[in-house]
């Protein structure tokens, strides 16, 4: 059990049966009143992001989130199959769960699959990863005085801005939380 004064970040516990993530919190004693605790909690299985306040000495359940790193083998339609790398066992995980930055993974990239009680929930990709450009324009040489950038494929199929300079074939970093180009590989 955790009391709602000691909330911190990240802190995950179980709320009218969801299990929901602390995003801020703020400590509040008002001159006149009881003291509160302002929140903004995450719905850990929907993502759904609320407001609200809490009474210091109300308790609620510590949720654990199981978080184990998966090796990404295949997908067959809409199922996506990971491999547990110490027991070799495979799950098929279904894409409506895995995500927009999901489609910076390619084969064999190790993933971390998120699960509450056995029941996942969702799939965490490397923060930063290299893939290689497949398809862009080709680039001006000399055109640096401003941030331009041109669009280009990844070999994963996914579509991000990249600088002018940046030729087909070349291997660039990726930061999958924002989807941004950070520099070469």
């Amino acid at each position: 059990m955790i009391s709602a004064g000691d909330f911190r970040n990240g802190v995950t516990f179980e709320m009218d049966g969801q299990v929901v993530s602390i995003i801020e919190f703020q400590h509040v004693k008002p001159g006149k009143g009881a003291a509160f605790v302002r929140t903004k909690i995450r719905n850990v299985i929907t993502g759904a992001v609320v407001e609200k306040t809490f009474n210091p000495n109300d308790k609620y359940p510590t949720a654990f989130i199981d978080r184990k790193d998966m090796e990404y083998s295949y997908n067959d339609g809409d199922l996506y199959y990971f491999m547990d790398t110490e027991t070799w066992e495979q799950i098929p995980i279904n894409a409506s769960i895995l995500g927009d930055s999901f489609k910076f993974v390619k084969e064999n990239m190790v993933c971390k699959v998120l699960s509450y009680k056995g029941n996942v929930f969702g799939v965490e990709p490397p923060n930063f990863v290299e893939l290689q450009v497949t398809q862009t324009d080709p680039g001006f040489a000399g055109n640096t005085a401003t941030n331009a950038t041109k669009p280009a494929t990844l070999e994963t199929g996914a579509e991000i801005k990249v600088p002018l300079f940046i030729e087909e074939g070349e291997m660039i970093q990726i930061d999958t939380r924002t989807g941004e180009y950070l520099g070469r590989a």
